[in-house]
C-alpha cells in the first residue's frame, strides 16, 4: 500500500517539536523492524538465510545491520554478508571500460553467482566457508581470512540489489525469508507529488556528496542509469519477496534541505530541469537540524555520524 503525505503537515510537526517527531517516526520504523524480526525468529530453522534486496538508496545496509542486532540480543546468532563481495574482478582494461561507462556495473552478471551460491548452500548445511572481500581500490576480490561455519539455530543475512534474483542467489526458495525494501511514501506540496525514486535519489545526493566525494551533478548524472538498472534487474523479482518494508522517513526531507539546497540552487537550469519536483519539496520543507535525527536512525545511513559502521 501506497501512502501519501503532506509537506504542510510535516512542516507543522518538524517546526513545533523536531526531536519529539524525528524520535516518534524512528520509533514506528523500529516498531515495524521488530515484528520482521518476530517473524524471522520464529522460522529460523527452516529460513536460515534472509534476502534484502532494494533499490539504490532505499536504506538495505542499515536494515540488515539493525535485524542483525535484533535477533542477536534474542540470542540467536546473525551474521551479514554484503553481496558487494561477490563481485567479479577487473584487470586493468576492465577497470578503464568501467570508468568509460562501458560497463554496466548494475547487471547482476557482475555478481560471481556460482561462488556466492556455491557458498550460501554450504553455509545453510553449516559447512565452514572462508568468505570473501572486495577490495574496490584494486577491483579485486580478497580472502583476508574470515571464516563463517553456522551454527544450528544461526542466521544470515544477504544484501543486495541482486538479492532476490535467482540466477544470482541459486539457493531452494524454502530455505530463505526475502525481504524487499524501498522508499514508498510520496510527498505531496500543493498539486505536486514527489516520487519515491526522487527521495531515493536525496539520500544518495547527500552520501556521494558527503562521503563518496561526488558532486550533486554527478549524483544527478548517473540517475536515469540507475533507474534504467532498478527497471532491469530489480523490480522483476520484487514479487519474490516474502516481506516489505517502507523505509521512509518524515523528517528526512528537512534534514536533507541544509545539506543539498544551495548546492543544488547553484546548478544551471539544465540540470535542474529533470528534478523541478526534488527542488520544489526541498526548497519549501522546513528545515531539520541534524542534532535532531537520532544516532540509531537509518538516515544516519546517508547523512553520517551515526551508530553503524558502513
Amino acid at each position: 500500500m501506497i501512502s501519501i503525505l503532506y509537506l504542510n503537515d510535516i512542516n507543522r510537526e518538524l517546526t513545533a517539536a523536531p526531536a519529539a517527531f524525528a524520535a516518534r517516526a524512528d520509533a514506528e520504523y523500529e516498531a515495524r523492524l521488530q515484528r520482521l524480526a518476530q517473524d524471522i525468529y520464529a522460522h529460523r530453522e527452516e529460513n536460515p538465510v534472509i534476502l534484502i534486496s532494494g533499490p539504490s538508496g532505499s536504506g538495505k545496509t542499515t536494515t540488515a545491520l539493525k535485524l542483525e542486532k535484533l535477533l542477536d540480543s534474542w540470542g540467536c546468532e546473525t551474521h551479514t554478508l554484503s553481496m558487494d563481495n561477490y563481485f567479479h574482478p577487473f584487470d586493468e582494461e576492465q577497470r578503464q571500460r568501467a570508468a568509460r561507462g562501458e560497463i554496466d556495473l548494475e547487471s547482476p552478471a557482475r555478481v560471481d553467482a556460482d561462488l556466492l551460491s556455491r557458498q550460501l548452500r554450504d553455509i545453510i548445511r553449516r559447512r565452514p566457508v572462508r568468505l570473501p572481500k572486495y577490495d574496490f581500490t584494486t577491483s579485486q576480490r580478497v580472502y583476508p581470512g574470515a571464516v563463517l561455519e553456522r551454527r544450528s539455530g544461526d542466521l544470515v543475512i544477504l544484501e543486495g540489489i541482486h538479492a532476490l534474483n535467482p540466477d544470482v542467489v541459486q539457493i531452494p526458495d524454502e530455505s530463505s525469508a526475502r525481504l524487499y525494501i524501498s522508499v514508498r511514501t510520496r510527498v505531496a506540496d500543493g498539486g505536486l507529488v514527489l516520487h519515491p525514486a526522487k527521495i531515493r535519489l536525496l539520500r544518495r545526493m547527500v552520501r556521494d556528496r558527503l562521503y563518496r566525494n561526488r558532486s550533486v551533478e554527478e549524483t544527478l548524472r548517473l540517475y536515469d542509469s540507475v533507474q534504467r538498472g532498478e527497471g532491469l534487474y530489480i523490480m522483476p523479482h520484487k514479487h519474490r519477496a516474502t516481506h516489505e518494508i517502507d523505509t521512509f522517513f518524515p523528517y528526512e526531507i528537512g534534514a536533507y534541505r541544509p545539506l543539498l539546497l544551495q548546492d543544488l540552487l547553484g546548478l544551471d537550469p539544465e540540470a535542474l530541469a529533470p528534478i523541478q519536483d526534488l527542488l520544489q519539496i526541498l526548497t519549501n520543507a522546513a528545515p531539520l537540524r541534524e542534532a535532531f535525527v537520532p544516532r540509531s536512525s537509518m538516515i544516519r545511513e546517508f547523512i553520517g555520524n551515526g551508530q553503524f559502521a558502513y
